[in-house]
């Protein structure tokens, strides 16, 4: 039995020296102290590395079918009375009318941006639309003259009164909610397409009075998530003694996002490329913003992943063995230089 401890012995690979063999420097414990720091500083880094969260992407084809897109607005119009504005919705579908869900709301605000008036809801004006493109809202903007008089009461004369005040007064429009649209391209535009030509001619002594300048506060296709940007968002364009039509013209990336928890957030992302039409002297469409939208048949998916903790341990013993291997030949390495110059301080002196 003790042979077979005397050989288990030998394969200790940390022999220990006799108490009275070990000797106890300055310099050593300065380099330990040294080493403590930087063994406690790294591994509080590698274990905020393990505890933090990251994304990987993936990509594959949409199989999504029969859903809907939320369409999140939330604009300020300065220089257009809520009267007057009008929220259309067009999709390429070919079905006769969109089906919307009526949460926009319209909300009226002064020149100095406060609240002087209660909420209206928008009027949403589903229209026959049967294999439109992109490339025909000419003819929609024509069709859209030809609508009904605008609904805010029987009396026209009154309230086209009632809207040249506001304008006078400098009486703007915030308008938000939400559009759930058929997951198919289309657009949505927002101007006085609600208005017929005889009140709008009325009420604007021409298209260049109608000013569309616009101030959009959140534009968005689904909840948010750790880390999505909406390139829209904070957009600012006012216009000065001019009109014309904006054009989003937006593409429209399906996503997915799971957390940790492994629930799943179902979201869009989106680019967008802008561009602005002056108003023409033969121009006959009343200027408008525009937000033409596609789907891309791609959807993304975000994962969020943690190293594992094998990992986090093998990262810990390395930093945490390198540092004390290398102090220990900081350690070494001082003290015969230390040693050394002593030595060499004694025999000057001898002599």
């Amino acid at each position: 039995m003790g042979v077979r401890l005397q050989s288990l012995r030998n394969f200790d690979a940390f022999p220990r020296a006799e108490e009275h063999l070990l000797k106890k420097t300055h310099s050593g414990a300065i380099v330990s102290i040294i080493g403590l720091v930087i063994m406690f500083t790294l591994f509080v880094h590698e274990l905020k590395y393990y505890l933090t969260t990251y994304t990987v992407h993936q990509m594959s084809v949409d199989l999504k079918r029969g859903e809907t897109l939320p369409i999140h607005i939330n604009m300020t119009f300065p220089a257009l009375p809520c009267e007057v504005l009008s929220v259309d919705a067009i999709d390429m579908s070919g079905k006769h009318e969109v089906d919307l869900d009526t949460s926009i709301w319209k909300l009226r605000m002064n020149k100095e941006g406060q609240v002087i008036g209660t909420e209206y809801l928008s009027d949403l004006v589903e229209k026959e639309h049967s294999g439109l493109k992109h490339e025909d809202s000419d003819h929609h903007e024509h069709s859209s003259q030809e609508k009904h008089e605008h609904g805010f009461g029987t009396d026209a004369e009154k309230m086209v009164k009632n809207v040249k005040q506001a304008i006078q007064n400098g009486e703007g429009c915030r308008v938000y909610g939400v559009l759930d649209v058929q997951r198919v391209a289309g657009n949505f535009h927002i101007s006085v397409h609600g208005l017929s030509i005889h009140v709008a001619q009325q009420i604007f002594n021409g298209l260049k009075d109608v000013n569309v300048s616009h101030v959009i506060h959140d534009l968005s296709f689904g909840p948010s998530y750790p880390g999505i940007h909406n390139p829209l968002d904070g957009t600012t364009r006012i216009l000065h003694d001019t009109s014309g039509t904006f054009k989003y013209y937006i593409k429209i990336v399906p996503t997915e996002y799971r957390y940790l928890s492994k629930t799943v957030l179902p979201t869009n992302q989106f680019s967008v490329t802008e561009y602005f039409i002056p108003l023409r002297e033969i121009e006959r469409s009343w200027p408008a913003v525009y937000f033409l939208y596609d789907l891309s048949p791609i959807t993304v998916t975000i994962k969020e992943e943690r190293r594992s903790f094998l990992h986090f341990i093998t990262r810990l013993c390395a930093v945490l063995g390198g540092t004390f291997a290398l102090t220990g030949m900081l350690d070494r390495w001082m003290y015969r230089i230390i040693e050394a110059a002593t030595q060499s301080k004694s025999r000057s002196m001898l002599r």
